[in-house]
């Protein structure tokens, strides 16, 4: 009668684990399903997202204008050079002047391009952004002695005081590494610009 209750009782406990046992295995694998698969999907979506953000802000439109063979909106590649711009608006005719412009010059997107021609007395500038009407426009310099550090060339600042081919190279240098020069003081971050050399050159530049 004894190990009829102990057969009993030890049979119960196994009926007991089975159940406990399936019942974990069912619900907890429907649970890591419903995890996984929120993983998953939410993943996707930002992956997705990502892409379509990176897809969009890859793509800049440029202005191009002057003595080019097909004027007018081109889109290129962000990080783009003035000289991919010319070339996808045709390449230039042959009255074009590009020793005014600095073709290695990083375009952004909105941007006005004009390409100047060998017969007229440019002193405007080359690349200008929207004003606030919306109309894109060249404008006069204010004074043409000043340097604009974010778009002159090698030659143009090694005419600024104590600036000699090393020095210019440095700043072009540091300008396609990181970016537009947001105001003149940032000149001092240009290895070999303290603040003298600074002093003496804040008067000769401009940001723009």
């Amino acid at each position: 009668m004894k190990n009829r209750k102990e057969l009993v009782k030890t049979i119960s406990i196994v009926i007991v684990v089975a159940i406990i046992a399936i019942y974990n295995f069912v619900f907890k694998e429907d649970e890591e399903e419903f995890v996984y698969n929120n993983i998953i999907v939410g993943n996707t979506e930002n992956l997705n997202s990502n892409k379509n953000e990176v897809e969009k802000n890859s793509k800049i439109k440029v202005y191009v204008i002057g003595q080019v063979k097909s004027p007018g909106v081109v889109e290129l590649e962000e990080g783009s050079r003035i000289e991919d711009a010319i070339i996808l608006a045709g390449g230039t005719t042959e009255k074009s002047d590009l020793s005014k412009i600095n073709l290695a010059y990083s375009l952004e997107d909105g941007q006005k391009l004009y390409v100047p021609s060998i017969e007229e007395n440019f002193d405007s500038e080359y690349l200008t952004t929207e004003n606030g009407e919306g109309i894109l426009e060249t404008t006069k310099e204010e004074n043409s002695s000043i340097i604009n550090i974010n778009t002159a060339d090698l030659s143009e600042l090694c005419n600024l005081p104590g600036v000699g081919e090393a020095l210019a190279q440095r700043i072009i240098t540091y300008r396609e590494e990181n970016g537009k020069f947001k105001s003149k003081e940032d000149l001092k971050n240009v290895s070999g610009i303290g603040d003298k050399k600074y002093e003496s050159l804040k008067d000769s530049i401009k940001v723009k």
